[in-house]
């Protein structure tokens, strides 16, 4: 317990007897009695007979092809967990296969949505590019037509006929470009390539201020230098653009109130850690950079907001937006939901981003997912005239102003053939020497016997004799960098790496909401490479910090449920909610919702317990003890709630990860240094730090888990990112280790983390109407369960990709570019 941190004591607890002559401990499962003068050792019997009421696993299925947890509409398999199904009725309807197959999917993460100053058209970031909706019912339609770069923070001009926004080309890198509206015609502002951000016009459209950023690890490192705020004119003649002046080498998210020569900006002040987050400044300063004011203070806010007329302040703290009287006093004010030196009122039900005033500042807009939502401040405030007598309530729903967007699939007529390979199927322990499975579109249409199952004509053939076929991996417990400063590349060499080692669908229970989302809904498109994405966006955070999830009630945990399955979260990551209660509202609120929660264990394993208790859908990360008896053996598998260990990360001793650094020389594996670059790889691998053999917690903690599936209960792989793909690998060979076969091994790795996300409908397994996430090995991982990283060949919906290269073949070509750091 003390290699992590052991806050509900450590053990063994000790008590003398009466006599003074013995002390009794507990230790090894049992109560024993040492005698201090012969210390004679004596078991003390005893056995407790104990009854327990316990939750089924919240547990929801998910359509894998759009993304969405099936729930209502009367389906049995959506309808929440309870003791009215038995557990047959639960698993046999998430048994048959989905005969879904939809050719589109909804756009729910929107972002940087801004309402014109006019009020007739809404602009926002989706799919890569600037989308342009005139209200209140026009159809959504992109502000350009060009597909060389992406396209990030829409931002209108006053009069409403131009936007300015920030582009991202991976080779090119970015710039400022301002658009004309509705023609869409562009034009260039910055005269250099840059990681640029936030830009916004000056009241008067003759200035451009932005955020100039660095790059690194997802984006190139060059043009990185003095980041800041800078300020170049909206008007550079030829269309070069024009040169930048500095304003600020601090400052985030700047803005504009009344005056064109003053700018607003965030600045952050102390804090670096949990226990002392930074707090939020707003400021503003001269456009020459001179004469820097400061406002506001925040412990807790997120965005900062000045109306145009530059009376009122909007801000967000706790995901909820609020409004307030923007007061000059001459020094700062500390302001937040419960301030009293000026009025406050929260406008937002369940959560509200992207504030912004409308262009006479009488409205707020703010943004949910892919709703709109407003409140004109005289429903505010009951002390502006016009106001009502009694203030409406927050508004409960908002107007989308979202879309559909095409999934990416093979056309239905494609066919792919893996023939003569060994395929284990999933199905059980069924494994078919020299077999075949054929592929139509995106879906398996059969698997069987080689000569059985006939192969049609112009079929394209994957030669899989001596290689072992295999459904996709699937990580349930993957972290990973999908972008930054609100940025995502248009080739991403972290997911390019988990498709090499056969990686086709991931769950991340702890990642940026936008970018995370963003990343999902690109990759289903198909207009960024990469495994299926799934996630949990941020976490519900009970601790200090500027995103904590405040839950004191069942309302606010369904408020937190609501805001995040309406970006397209299909679980929630419960972690460190101090109390109990808390955590239960949190799971009683996701059965309403139709959502799964996955609670961060923490190296805690009373409340390990009671999330099993609970019926949380899994506990993640490895229970830190270093045995497990019959009461855990007993209380476990009933609930079904599943395990996803992460054993690279076990706590209550050495890692796992470190195990495999120093064991294997990580940095010479071809597969992995072919897509992770050495400043990431080289010094984690070659700088390792040894350890005795006796030393290695994660053989015991994979023996856990061993036991823990044993016993019934739905053991899953995840590598918590540590090492791109093979990580994943590292996990199967982990359980392999602690006495798992490599067939239960390789099922962790597939099956059972698709039936505990609730995908197995869709995925998991290699049979008829499933979903093609196949995968070919050069070997027999059932032999030899290190083979497993081997893989030829990966296919994810259908797309078919050489792993060596994650060139994709077959219905589409298309080669890889070379990263930035090739």
């Amino acid at each position: 317990m003390q290699e992590t941190w052991a806050i509900h004591g450590v053990y063994p607890a000790m008590a003398w007897t009466p006599d003074n002559r013995s002390v009794i401990l507990w230790a090894g499962g049992r109560i024993r009695r040492v005698e201090i003068a012969t210390k004679q050792v004596v078991v003390i019997p005893f056995h407790v007979k104990d009854t327990r009421k316990a939750s089924t696993a919240v547990r929801f299925a998910v359509d894998v092809p759009t993304g969405q947890v099936i729930f209502g509409d009367g389906l049995k398999a959506a309808t929440p967990p309870s003791d009215s199904l038995s557990r047959r009725e639960r698993e046999s309807v998430q048994s048959v296969p989905s005969t879904s197959t939809p050719d589109s999917f909804p756009i729910k993460m929107l972002r940087w949505v801004q309402v014109s100053p006019d009020g007739k058209r809404v602009a926002y970031g989706a799919l890569g590019h600037i989308y342009l909706k005139d209200l209140p019912a026009g159809a959504p339609r992109r502000l350009t037509k060009q597909t060389d770069h992406w396209e990030f923070f829409p931002s209108w001009s006053r009069d409403s006929q131009s936007l300015v926004y920030a582009t991202w080309n991976d080779e090119s890198l970015g710039s400022i470009r301002i658009a004309s509206v509705p023609s869409g015609a562009t034009r260039l502002v910055t005269d250099k390539p840059g990681h640029y951000l936030e830009p916004v016009f000056s009241p008067d459209r003759s200035r451009v201020v932005y955020r100039k950023g660095t790059g690194g690890f997802l984006r190139s490192f060059a043009w990185s230098a003095e980041p800041g705020l800078y300020q170049v004119s909206s008007t550079s003649p030829g269309g070069a653009g024009g040169k930048s002046t500095l304003i600020t080498l601090t400052g985030t998210n700047p803005s504009f109130g009344k005056d064109s020569d003053r700018v607003f900006f965030l600045k952050t002040e102390g804090g670096g850690d949990q226990i002392a987050p930074a707090k939020r400044v707003l400021a503003s300063i001269k456009l020459d950079g001179s004469d820097e004011h400061e406002y506001y203070l925040s412990d807790l806010a997120q965005e900062f907001t000045v109306s145009p007329d530059g009376q009122w302040l909007a801000f967000r703290q706790g995901f909820n937006a609020y409004l307030t009287p923007f007061v000059e006093t001459g020094r700062r004010v500390d302001t937040g939901p419960k301030s009293k030196a000026v009025p406050v009122t929260r406008v937002s039900k369940d959560a509200g981003e992207y504030l912004h005033f409308s262009g006479d500042s009488s409205r707020l807009y703010w943004a949910d997912g892919p709703e709109l939502y407003h409140r004109d401040l005289k429903e505010a405030f009951s002390f502006l005239p016009g106001a009502p007598e009694k203030l409406p309530e927050a508004p409960a729903q908002g107007v989308d102003i979202a879309f559909h967007a095409p999934i990416d699939a093979p056309p239905a007529g494609h066919v792919v053939a893996f023939s003569g390979g060994r395929i284990v199927t999933m199905k059980g322990d069924e494994v078919i020497e020299d077999g075949v499975v054929i592929v139509e579109g995106n879906r398996i249409k059969a698997v069987g016997k080689k000569g059985e199952v006939p192969v049609p004509a112009g079929a394209k053939t994957i030669d899989a004799a001596g290689k072992t076929v295999l459904p996709g991996y699937v990580d349930a417990h993957w972290h990973g960098s999908v972008g930054s400063d609100g940025m995502l590349p248009q080739q991403n060499w972290v997911t390019d790496a988990g498709l090499a080692f056969g990686v086709t669908t991931i769950h991340d229970p702890s990642n940026d909401t936008g970018e995370i989302f963003s990343t999902a809904e690109l990759a289903r498109a198909g207009m960024i490479r990469g495994p299926r994405v799934f996630s949990t966006g941020t976490i519900l955070y009970g601790a200090t910090g500027d995103f904590k999830a405040d839950i004191d009630s069942l309302d606010d945990a369904r408020a937190h449920l609501r805001r995040l399955k309406s970006v397209g979260a299909i679980s929630v990551k419960s972690y460190n909610q101090p109390r109990r209660e808390q955590r239960q509202q949190i799971l009683a609120a996701a059965r309403e919702v139709g959502i799964m929660v996955v609670p961060e264990g923490g190296s805690l394993f009373q409340h390990n317990m009671t999330m099993v208790v609970d019926g949380h859908t899994t506990v993640e990360h490895t229970i830190p003890v270093p045995n497990i008896y019959k009461d855990v053996l007993a209380l476990w598998p009933p609930t079904k709630v599943a395990y996803t260990p992460t054993l690279l990360v076990g706590y209550g001793g050495n890692w796992g990860e470190n195990y495999w650094y120093q064991k294997t020389n990580v940095w010479e594996n071809p597969r992995l240094s072919k897509f992770v670059p050495p400043f990431v790889l080289d010094p984690r691998s070659r700088r390792r730090t040894m350890v005795p053999e006796d030393e290695f917690n994660h053989f015991n903690i994979a023996r856990i888990a061993g036991n823990l599936s044993k016993a019934g209960v739905t053991v899953n792989t995840g590598a918590h990112g540590q090492r791109e793909g093979l990580g994943l690998h590292w996990e199967i060979w982990m359980l392999n280790q602690g006495g798992l076969s490599p067939h239960e091994a390789l099922r962790a790795a597939t099956a059972n983390g698709a039936k505990t996300l609730g995908m197995d409908r869709d995925i998991g397994t290699l049979e008829p109407g499933k979903l093609a996430d196949v995968i070919v090995i050069e070997g027999n991982p059932l032999q030899d369960i290190r083979q497993s990283e081997k893989v030829q060949w990966t296919m994810v919906n259908g797309r078919l990709y050489d792993a060596a290269t994650m060139t994709e073949t077959g219905a589409r070509e298309r080669k890889r570019a070379k990263d930035w750091w090739e």
